[in-house]
C-alpha cells in the first residue's frame, strides 16, 4: 500500500492554517493540527487535532516523531525543521521558505548566532511582518510540494 501525503501543522502561531486546508482539500490530503490546547477546526474528517500535553516542546517532539518521507511539516520552529528534515519529510514554512538538507544547517546557525546575541544583551530586529506576499508563497510552496511528493511516493 502507497504511504500517503499527510500534511502536520505545528498549531501555535500559524498564520496560514486556513491557507493549508484549501489546499489540502485540493488535493485529498489529510491533515494533523498539533497543539498543546484546543484549537476549533473544520468538522470534516481530513483535519484532525492533536491536543498534546502543555509543556516546552511536547508539540514539537510529537512532530517529530510522526514525520515521515510522505509528510509535508508546516513549522517556523527551526529546531524542529531540523528534526524533520532529517526524518525525511519536507518542511516548509509559513512564509513558503522549503527546509532541506541543504539549507537547514545556515538557518540553525543564523537561529543560533541570533540567540547568542539577544542573550548577550545585544538588540535584535524580530521577524518582519507576516505580509500578503508571503501567504501567496506559502499557497505556492504547498502546491508544489504536494505534487513532489504525489510523484516521488510509489504508487
Amino acid at each position: 500500500m502507497p504511504a500517503a501525503v499527510e500534511i502536520l501543522v505545528d498549531a501555535d502561531a500559524c498564520p496560514v492554517k486556513a491557507e493549508i486546508f484549501k489546499v489540502a482539500e485540493r488535493h485529498g490530503v489529510a491533515v494533523q493540527v498539533v497543539a498543546n490546547s484546543f484549537i476549533n477546526l473544520p468538522r470534516v474528517p481530513w483535519i484532525r487535532l492533536e491536543q498534546v500535553a502543555e509543556g516546552l516542546d511536547v508539540a514539537d517532539d510529537w512532530i517529530a516523531a510522526h514525520a515521515s518521507p510522505a509528510s509535508i511539516v508546516i513549522t517556523a520552529d527551526i529546531p524542529l525543521a531540523d528534526r524533520c528534515v532529517k526524518a525525511g519529510a519536507t518542511v516548509l514554512a509559513p512564509t513558503g521558505k522549503l527546509f532541506d538538507e541543504n539549507s537547514i544547517g545556515m538557518a540553525l546557525a543564523t537561529r543560533n548566532l541570533m540567540t547568542d546575541l539577544r542573550s548577550a544583551g545585544e538588540a535584535t530586529r524580530g521577524p518582519r511582518p507576516f505580509s500578503a506576499k508571503d501567504r501567496s508563497a506559502f499557497l505556492s510552496a504547498l502546491h508544489e510540494a504536494i505534487l513532489r511528493l504525489h510523484r516521488r511516493l510509489p504508487a
